[in-house]
């Protein structure tokens, strides 16, 4: 699904803390991310159950992996869901991280 067309909150990307976050009705939902094996690798996304439902952690990968492309890495994902979204999204060239430890894994 391509949700650059889904009207939703804004996403913010804090470049210190290595995530992209929103916040929705209160809750704050993440995408965490690490820059190794020469590519941006998403480790974790979280969205709060009360804002579940709602694309939200579709928008947050994209929006990382978006960022990724932009500054010529490649997308990774150690987190399950985003490989989840790699895969569903081959147009992204993305590929799980050495880190990948299967499905329902993230690297917290």
């Amino acid at each position: 699904m391509d949700t650059s067309s889904i009207p939703g909150p804004a996403i913010v990307h804090d470049a210190a803390a290595k995530r992209f976050w929103t916040r929705v009705d209160g809750h704050e939902a993440y995408a965490t991310y690490t820059l190794h094996y020469g590519g941006l690798d998403i480790r974790h996304t979280r969205v709060p159950p009360a804002i579940g439902g709602r694309d939200i952690a579709a928008a947050l990968v994209k929006a990382a992996y978006d960022y990724a492309r932009a500054q010529g890495m490649k997308p990774l994902a150690t987190c399950s869901y985003a490989a989840v979204w790699l895969r569903r999204h081959p147009d992204y060239h993305g590929a799980a991280s050495p880190d990948y430890a299967g499905p329902d894994s993230c690297a917290l």
